[in-house]
């Protein structure tokens, strides 16, 4: 699986992306169109321009990893973003990924713990 650490950063590229780029033409996309550096950790989520096909380029210590999924029915469904980059958690990557879409949902407030800066 892909998400190792839950804190990790997760980008959806709004803008569509041809899908027959592989990990150096979507490494290049991050950094060139989106402004981020491929080799952080983070996962980039990218969608082709039909919404039927989705990529999610990510680096381990030992290199780059890419994860496929192709739709044989239907269309991920995403709000388009003019800044060409979406943060989402991994909740949303979930959804998305799974076909669902929540016209409204309230998150009530959570404790969390922050560790004092030393």
């Amino acid at each position: 699986m892909f998400l190792s650490e839950p804190r990790v950063r997760i980008w959806l590229c709004t803008e569509p992306c041809d899908m027959r780029k592989s990990y150096d033409g979507l490494s290049a996309f991050v950094v060139s169109r989106l402004g981020e550096v491929p080799t952080s950790g983070q996962l980039f989520v990218f969608i082709n321009r039909r919404k039927t096909q989705l990529k999610i380029l990510y680096f381990q210590p030992s290199g780059y990893c890419l994860w496929c999924h192709r739709l044989e029915q239907g269309q991920f469904h995403y709000l388009a973003s003019g800044e060409g980059k979406q943060l989402l958690n991994y909740s949303q990557l979930r959804l998305l990924i799974d076909g669902l879409k929540i016209e409204k949902a309230r998150q009530f407030k959570r404790y969390s713990h922050h560790h004092p800066a030393q």
